[in-house]
């Protein structure tokens, strides 16, 4: 059985200090993974129901850039594995995150784990000037340039919101 912690990346966790000793203890415990929350930003004001209460309401939450976190806490550890749950990825440029991940998990020898969803939180979206609609479709067309990128030593893709022509993008993950 492997064990994970997930919003290892929240509360005390998200100052430098508490987060290398959880990082470090859990690492000598044999948990397998940690795993972060991202929102880039919070609106004040969320009218969006928050889809794992009951209440509808989201809890107090301040974390660090999952991505950031990840890539500093793999410079203090070994072999615990670090997991993004989830990383909302329309709101991020995908040429960017491939850049981003594959050069976290090259630093980290192989130890990213990148988990990624649409988002629910429409203010969030708004804040950040990315449309809302059609991010589903958005989402899987980032991976699929995501993947070209990782994929291949000189990437092409065409698609509707992302385009690229030839271009190289290492490390690979």
């Amino acid at each position: 059985m492997k064990i994970g912690i997930a919003g290892a990346n929240t509360a005390a966790f998200a100052e430098r200090d508490h987060a290398v000793a959880l990082a470090r203890a859990a690492e000598a415990a044999g948990v397998e993974s940690l795993w972060t929350y991202e929102h880039i930003v919070i609106p004040a004001g969320i009218q969006s129901a928050y889809p794992y209460s009951p209440s509808g309401r989201m809890p107090d939450a301040r974390f660090p850039d999952a991505l950031d976190w990840i890539a500093f806490l793999s410079g203090v550890t070994e072999r615990i594995r670090f997991g993004t749950g989830m990383l909302i990825l329309p709101e991020h440029n995908p040429v960017i995150l491939a850049k981003r991940a594959a050069t976290i998990d090259r630093l980290s020898a192989g130890r990213l784990l990148l988990g990624v969803g649409v988002g629910w939180m429409k203010e969030e979206f708004d804040a950040l000037a990315v449309p809302w609609e059609n991010r589903g479709r958005r989402a899987e067309e980032y991976i699929q340039a995501m993947r070209r990128l990782w994929a291949d030593d000189q990437a092409v893709f065409a698609g509707r919101h992302v385009r690229f022509q030839p271009v190289h993008c290492f490390p690979k993950p």
